[in-house]
């Protein structure tokens, strides 16, 4: 867990987040200073309950999990939080990109004609009876040519914009913030999990380029392709990382604690000629086993100390790595993200931390893979920079960055400013001060 550091500038703002999981549930306390930097002042993290691929199966136990991470992370910070964002890894998340655009007349844009794009973009935006989680402006064109950031001030014949949309079923969204609710919590908002993760793992080149993100968790794995700013394709894969250790439970005829140990502790993606060679305890400590104490039940093809090789344990967890990866590689060619229009795999999520992994996926996919982590942020323990939080702490800086949703746009004169408060400093620096204020009066 993190400490509140010891000499902290003062606080313009504080963000909360909860990443409810199938294996466990984080949350994470950031405050960023007046001059823009931030720091991790706590987190928290305990076994998930209630929880299944993504979806609440038990409100009681839920609400409960998520009140004590929640609580741990405030012990740490030693701050309370009212509102948290939550991340939605599963709920049958969908992406798309809709685009729109209007008469310019060769004119400067002006703010006006923006805010007036937007608004329309709001009427293209086809939910089907589903949420919308996000409808956020990518980029605009100028006559066609993609890829401005800022169209304000510039001429142009037709102005355009790709507002990338994502999706999700309704009943599960809202049985996941009725239990952030029920755990004496308001929700700030819901991100989808991937766009979190791509947060705190790909660089702006790597989404504009183009990028695919894999992101394995306990009972789901999202596959998600980014390229031009936005997340263009969305995958869902019922597997994750509990297959691999319910695997090991199975061929071992284990407990999966025990199976989850070994997996941890001794499993890997790659074999090497000393697995052979090598024996592992089945049983953990205060399992039995130890010296005049009885060993217990021995493990299928364990010796009589209740070990067994190695090798044949990586055997399990490879057989069904070559599955999980089957279908990633089936998701990617999916996507378009195969062949000559493949490029940078990035492995994240807790599954994504068994040894070896990134080497097996390069192997088994033909693509370069590297691990995403989060930055390490002022504050953050050691622990945390790594693949199982980066959902976590980009939910944290998804908040900071408070991109542009165009429904919110129209609705007075925030609207599109807010689109342009990062590119002045004196807009920027105003909403700062408003937001300081809020805070702390």
């Amino acid at each position: 867990m993190a400490s509140r550091p010891a000499t902290q500038r003062r606080l313009a703002r504080t963000y909360a987040a909860v990443n409810v999981g199938s294996f466990r549930i984080s949350a994470m306390i950031m405050g960023e200073t007046e001059n823009g930097e931030l720091q991790v002042l706590g987190s928290g993290h305990r076994a998930s309950a209630g929880i299944k691929r993504g979806y609440v199966t038990d409100m009681t136990a839920a609400a409960h999990a998520i009140r004590d991470a929640v609580e741990r992370a405030e012990k740490s910070a030693n701050t309370p939080v009212r509102s948290v964002w939550i991340a939605c890894a599963g709920a049958g998340l969908a992406s798309h990109v809709v685009a729109v655009d209007i008469e310019i007349g060769g004119r400067r844009i002006e703010d006006e004609d923006v805010e007036q794009l937007l608004i329309q973009a709001q009427d293209m935006i086809q939910p089907d009876g589903r949420r919308v989680l996000h409808a956020q402006p990518a980029h605009y064109t100028l006559d066609g040519a993609h890829g401005v950031a800022n169209p304000r001030g510039l001429h142009a014949e037709r102005l355009g914009v790709d507002i990338h949309v994502m999706l999700a079923d309704g009943a599960p969204v809202r049985n996941l913030t009725e239990a952030v609710q029920s755990a004496h919590l308001e929700v700030e908002g819901v991100v989808a999990a991937p766009l979190a993760a791509g947060h705190a793992c790909l660089t702006p080149e790597e989404r504009e380029l183009g990028v695919a993100l894999v992101e394995i968790g306990a009972d789901i794995t999202n596959v998600a392709v980014f390229a031009g700013g936005m997340l263009l394709g969305l995958h869902a894969i019922p597997m994750g990382s509990a297959g691999i250790t319910d695997a090991i439970a199975s061929s071992f005829g284990i407990r999966r604690s025990q199976a989850e140990r070994l997996k941890c502790v001794a499993g890997s993606a790659i074999a090497s000629p000393a697995d052979h060679r090598e024996l592992i305890p089945v049983n953990g400590p205060g399992e039995g086993g130890g010296e005049g104490a009885p060993v217990g039940p021995l493990a299928r093809g364990a010796d009589d100390k209740n070990r067994i090789l190695r090798a044949e344990l990586v055997a399990v967890v490879t057989q069904q790595l070559s599955v999980l990866t089957g279908e990633i590689g089936k998701a990617l060619k999916s996507m378009g993200f195969a062949g000559s229009r493949a490029g940078q795999v990035v492995l994240t999520g807790g599954g994504a931390e068994l040894a070896g992994m990134a080497d097996f996926m390069q192997g088994a996919l033909g693509q370069p893979v590297r691990l995403g982590r989060p930055p390490q942020l002022s504050g953050m323990p050691e622990a945390h920079h790594a693949p199982g939080f980066a959902t976590l702490a980009g939910l944290c800086l998804y908040a900071a960055e408070d991109p542009v949703d165009i429904r919110a746009v129209g609705a007075g004169r925030g609207g599109v400013y807010r689109a342009f408060a990062r590119e002045t400093g004196m807009m920027a620096l105003l909403a700062r001060l408003v937001r300081a204020v809020k805070e702390y009066f």
